[in-house]
Order: structure tokens, then sequence, then C-alpha cells
């Protein structure tokens, strides 16, 4: 006799990164940014106008897509927000991908892809990244359902130029190719600047990373209003009211703040030149990084070994116990003062 756990779907679902809570910890390990979101945002969440939360939030999200589509000089129609990026691309895997093709994407990538695909039933098929971690576009041309894959990509933090996307977009006319730049804002060029010549790309970003937001869940993709259109239907079949009152208003003002916004990348970046030469002094090996954190082995030192260590230290960075990958940490950049200590641990425990 069945009964309703026969007809429960079951997936393997994402491992998202520790979330510690210790005094005195230095938390490297979830990508997050150290500092805090642009002055503006901090003022206006001492000040939200809580008469406004009894109100369900515009289900057009209009002050924020305006914001946006002014920052980044494209017509409002070409902005779809949604609950932080997962939600946008959850939401761009069942709008598009629905061909009896598989989709494409690395084998080495962010592993929430398969998640939705099993989960969306969507079939697919993973293309190994070469002995340098970097994706071969040649794998991407034969038939498919869709394309999909971060850049700079996670984890490694390689980086592919416009000249290689573009020519797998030439390759792809008939299918949805996604470009993930969670990452982009760290020194990358973005493929934002292809979307007016390409019919068929989407460009997915996020408030998570760059703009300090990530407890915010803001996530937002640019592409060519048909595409935009078809997300919004899809959006609205099932949840109007997808972002709060606080996200639209505290999402709008961080992208009003530009200087701040730039000025700190360029404070994560230049973090990230200085400790990648500590690390190449201490004879750690890695791709030069594009995001804020370095994906980095060491020949003498196991992974596994130097994650332990850092954790009954209080520092926090990521270890993937995944084929191909599982000699490498990931580090995210924290502040000067974090990065220092952890250099300093580095060099006590190698000596």
């Amino acid at each position: 006799m069945s009964t309703w756990r026969d007809y429960v779907r079951r997936v393997e679902p994402y491992t998202p990164g520790e979330q510690p809570n210790q005094p005195g910890m230095i938390k490297l390990n979830t990508n997050e940014n150290p500092y805090p979101p642009a002055p503006g945002v901090t003022a206006l969440a001492e000040h939200l106008p809580t008469d406004r939360f009894r109100l369900y939030p515009d289900p057009a999200a209009s002050e924020l897509v305006n914001e946006l589509a002014a920052f980044y000089h494209v017509g409002r129609d070409q902005v779809f927000v949604g609950v932080g990026s997962d939600d946008v691309l959850a939401m761009v895997f069942q709008t598009f991908f629905n061909r009896n093709q598989p989709i494409f994407f690395p084998d080495i990538t962010y592993s929430f892809y398969p998640v939705w695909a099993d989960t969306f039933r969507i079939p697919y098929e993973t293309k190994p990244l070469d002995a340098d971690f970097c994706i071969r576009k040649e794998d991407y041309y034969e038939e498919n359902g869709g394309v999909i894959f971060p850049n700079p990509n996670a984890p490694t933090s390689v980086l592919e130029n416009l000249d290689f996307i573009e020519d797998i977009l030439k390759h792809n006319r008939d299918v949805l190719v996604v470009v993930d730049e969670a990452y982009i804002d760290f020194g990358g060029r973005s493929a934002l600047e292809l979307v007016s010549r390409y019919d068929n790309l989407l460009v997915v970003q996020t408030f998570s990373k760059s703009r300090s937001m990530a407890g915010m869940r803001i996530g937002y993709a640019i592409g060519q209003a048909e595409i935009i259109k078809a997300l919004n239907d899809f959006k609205y079949s099932f949840n109007s009211y997808t972002m709060s009152q606080a996200a639209l208003m505290l999402g709008a003002e961080a992208v009003r703040d530009r200087v701040y916004f730039e000025a700190c990348t360029e404070k994560i970046i230049k973090t990230r030149e200085w400790v990648s030469e500590e690390l190449k002094a201490l004879g750690f090996v890695f791709n030069e990084p594009w995001a804020n954190f370095i994906f980095a082995s060491h020949p003498k030192y196991p992974a596994k070994e130097l994650f332990d260590a850092l954790r009954k230290e209080k520092i926090y960075v990521r270890y993937f116990n995944l084929p191909r990958i599982d000699n490498y940490l990931r580090i995210t950049m924290g502040t000067d003062e974090e990065m220092k200590t952890l250099i300093r641990f580095l060099k006590a425990y190698m000596k």
C-alpha cells in the first residue's frame, strides 16, 4: 500500500557554507563582504518607514528596478529582480530550460546548478574544466538546451574574457546563455555590454558580494526586454510579492551610492593583491584571482590539514571534499587586519 512518502520529490540538496557564530572568529568561508553597506543604507535602516510594512510590496519592484536601470544605463524593461541571485537563477531554470536536450555547465562550478536541474527535472551535462580550471569553449558548441556558467567562476576565481563569452553566444544563438556574474565587480569586465547585441544573453548579478548586503537577499538579471518579460510572467504565476518592503528600499539606496560601491570594491581588490603575494611567498599555488576570494593549494600541506588547523584558531575558510579540488582552500578576503592574522598563523604553522 503506497503512502505520501512514495511521492516525495527527493533531491541532493545544496550545501551552504558554514555560518559559525563565535566571539573573536575570523570568517573567511562564505565570500561575504567584510565592510558595511553604503552609509545611506545604514541611515535608512535606522529610520525605515515601518508604516509601509503593513502593505504588500510593489510587485514590479519599481524603485529598485529604476535605480538599477539608471546605474547600468539600460531600460527599465531590461531589469528583473528577485530574492537573491539564487532566486533569480531558479526562476531562469524554470522559465527557459524546458527542452529535451541537456543544459550545459562546467563540472567545477556553483554547486546549486545541478541541484536546480534535478529539482526541476532538467537534463544536464557537465563539461570538464581543463587542467588550469578554465572552461573549454569548444565543449559548448554542440546542441543543447541552454548554457550557464559563472564568470568569474566559483570556486576557482578564474575569469574568461568577453571575446570568449561572445564566441559561446555565437555558437548558441537558439538557446539562452546565462552568465552568472556574482563576482564581476572585483576586477572583471562584465558581459552586460553584449546584451544589446544578443537577444539570447542574460546576465545575473547580486547585492551579496560587492554591495555588502548578503543578509538582505537581493539579486537581479539584465537582458533584452523579451527575456525579462518572460521572467516576470513566470514570477507572477506563483508569487507576485517576492521581495520585502525593506529589501526594496534598502537595495535602491545601495545602488545610489556609486562612490562608496567603487571605493569598497577597490579596497577588497588591493587586499586580494597583497594577500596573493603573501600566499605565493608561503608556497601556495593558484590561478590569478578575479573574485573576492583566492582558491589556493599547497604542494606540501594538504588542504584538509590546513582547514582543520585554521578552524582550531577560529579562522574559517572553505574546504570542498570533491574530486579535483579536494586539495584546495577557498579563502574569502576579509579586512586587512583579518588577513594579517591569517598570514601570521600560516607563517607560524609552516615554520
